[in-house]
């Protein structure tokens, strides 16, 4: 065994040091920015590139891609740090980005964690963004609402970076394996799933992914360039557990299963249990959050109709802030689904719905109700003895609008749980006006 002795060849920098990409082909991730006719992959290849916000997660690559157009529009690139950069130093290279300028030389100047900047630290830089001395490129994992000046924010473009997923970080651990800058002169013999595992270990964030693949090949057992790394290797780096569960295959159905029928049931602890499975997994929380959207319409309804509102909220945290600070929004959702009445309701009702729809496909709409923006569609009748319930006390009409073979037909049959309990009296009272003033 050669110990750590084989790895003495290699470059001293951090693999996601050796592997950050040099152009937008290399580049991983924000393809809602950066593919082929996005607005931002414009603007670097027409080099009109200017002042910007990079909000996003740790790990998304915000000051790789800050690099990439620096290099891709030939600009001079300076470094700022929050924490060591005070207003003597931001204004010290201001003043000779301004000078570069007359010699037709573009300075970019990116700052990482610029929400850490104080207001008169930011104020430094916006007489230079203003005379477009220099492009400044901020980047931030904080709300760049809160946490930029408006002043400052009003001048720059906000992109939002999102958290790769876990095929993308797959392929990126994929290529780190092979890559001569990577460990390609290596021969690593890992179980076929383990690049997987460490993409979902890095919910989203390649500098993670690469530092867990780092520190697993330089723990592996060495012979010569032959490493061999174990999944076991991988849980003591990562100090978790590799949870049974396959993404495409059937544990991925049937732990979502058993959250949504917990929740159904009303037990919040089994609910709970099964989102921390998926969530320690590996799994996606937007997945989640999409079916806990669900669960609030399909199975709650209007018995509580905060539900949805809770439920999209969920989903827009998991949106914006990922794992894991959002596994406490997840676990917020779940819980208060499992507690609040249930009804089935409205997914009975568009169920029934779309079975008459799916069969009598040629009902036309009621001529009553048909709008007729022409002369000739008013000659044959269309919105012939329509009613405006606006113009009632009761805000009521008897007009029909379900086709004739439908007449009278229910498919909404609200329960008596919850908040459901009041729109069914409400609608026993419409359905009861209505009859009386057709008879």
């Amino acid at each position: 065994m050669d110990g750590q002795g084989t790895f003495t060849q290699y470059d001293p920098q951090p693999l996601a040091a050796r592997m950050r990409p040099r152009t937008l082909e290399e580049y991983v991730g924000q393809e809602h920015l950066l593919g082929e006719g996005k607005v931002l992959r414009r603007l670097i290849e027409n080099d009109r590139v200017s002042s910007m916000i990079f909000w996003g997660p740790p790990g998304v690559g915000k000051t790789t891609l800050a690099r990439i157009i620096a290099n891709r529009t030939s600009a001079t690139f300076i470094d700022f740090s929050a924490v060591t950069s005070g207003i003597k130093e931001i204004r010290t290279v201001m003043q000779r980005a301004d000078e570069n300028t007359r010699y037709g030389e573009k300075t970019i100047v990116f700052v990482d964690e610029i929400h850490r900047f104080n207001k008169a630290q930011q104020d430094a830089f916006l007489p230079f963004v203003e005379k477009g001395s220099i492009i400044l490129i901020g980047a931030t994992t904080e709300n760049p609402s809160f946490e930029v000046n408006g002043a400052l924010l009003s001048r720059c473009k906000v992109f939002v970076l999102q958290a790769l997923g876990p095929e993308q970080l797959t392929g990126l651990v994929e290529r780190a394996i092979r890559d001569p800058r990577g460990f390609g002169e290596l021969e690593i013999e890992m179980p076929p799933e383990l690049p997987e595992l460490i993409a979902r270990f890095a919910n989203g964030d390649a500098r993670n992914a690469l530092s867990t693949l780092e520190m697993v090949v330089l723990n592996g057992e060495t012979n010569g360039k032959h490493v061999k790394v174990t999944t076991e290797m991988l849980e003591q780096c990562t100090s978790r557990r590799s949870l049974l569960y396959d993404k495409q295959g059937e544990e991925h159905y049937n732990l979502i299963s058993a959250l949504h029928k917990s929740m159904r049931n009303s037990d919040p602890d089994a609910a709970v249990y099964w989102l921390a499975r998926m969530l320690e997994a590996g799994e996606d929380p937007i997945y989640i959050a999409r079916r806990v959207t669900r669960f609030a319409a399909e199975d709650v309804g209007l018995a509580d109709p905060k539900a949805v509102e809770l439920a999209v909220a969920c989903f827009e945290a998991c949106r914006l802030i990922g794992m894991p600070e959002c596994s406490v929004h997840l676990t917020e959702a779940v819980v208060y689904l499992s507690m609040v009445p249930k009804s089935n309701a409205l997914y009975m009702a568009y169920e029934s719905a779309k079975k008459d729809a799916l069969t009598q496909l040629a009902e036309p709409v009621p001529a009553v109700i048909r709008n007729a923006p022409t002369a000739l569609m008013k000659e044959l009748g269309y919105g012939a003895g329509y009613q405006y319930a606006h113009d009632t006390e009761e805000k009521l009409t008897a007009m029909q609008c379900l086709p004739d073979s439908l007449a009278g037909k229910s498919y909404y049959r609200p329960t008596e749980q919850g908040a459901e309990s009041k729109f069914k009296t409400r609608l026993e009272q419409i359905k009861a006006w209505k009859k009386a003033h057709r008879e």
